[in-house]
C-alpha cells in the first residue's frame, strides 16, 4: 500500500555573503579603511588600478563610497541643531562595524545602498 511519490529534492542553500578565498589580507585592510575614511579612502582606491578591479574590495568600495557621501550631506543638512548632529555620528560608528564586518571577510549587505550599487553595475 506503498504510493509512488516524486522524490523530494532538497532545496541548495548557499550562503550569500560568504568569504571567498582569493580575499587577501591587504584587501581586508583596504576595506576597512574605505569605510572608516570614507569618501577619502574610497576616492584613493578608484585611483589604484590593481585595487579597483578585485572584486572584494570593489564591492566594499563603492558602498562605502555612496555612505560617505550620503553621510557629508546628511551632515551638511542637519549638522546645524546638536541633536541632529549625532546622526551622522552614529553612522560612521555603523561604518566603523561594516569595516571590521569587511576586514573578517564578510560581504556586507547595506539595505538601499547595496542595492542602489549593483543596480548601477559598480559592484
Amino acid at each position: 500500500m506503498t504510493e509512488d511519490l516524486p522524490p523530494v529534492e532538497e532545496p541548495i542553500i548557499e550562503p550569500v555573503f560568504e568569504a571567498s578565498a582569493d580575499i587577501t589580507s591587504d584587501d581586508k585592510l583596504f576595506v576597512l579603511l574605505a569605510y572608516i575614511f570614507s569618501p577619502l579612502v574610497p576616492v584613493i582606491i578608484l585611483f589604484l588600478q590593481d585595487k579597483k578591479e578585485r572584486p572584494f574590495i570593489k564591492a566594499h568600495n563603492m558602498q562605502a563610497l555612496v555612505v560617505g557621501v550620503l553621510e557629508i550631506l546628511l551632515s551638511i543638512l542637519v549638522g546645524w541643531t546638536f541633536v541632529l548632529a549625532c546622526i551622522p555620528f552614529i553612522i560612521w560608528v555603523v561604518m566603523i562595524y561594516w569595516g571590521i564586518q569587511g576586514f573578517q571577510g564578510k560581504y556586507v549587505n547595506i539595505p538601499v545602498i547595496t542595492n542602489f550599487v549593483k543596480s548601477q553595475g559598480w559592484a
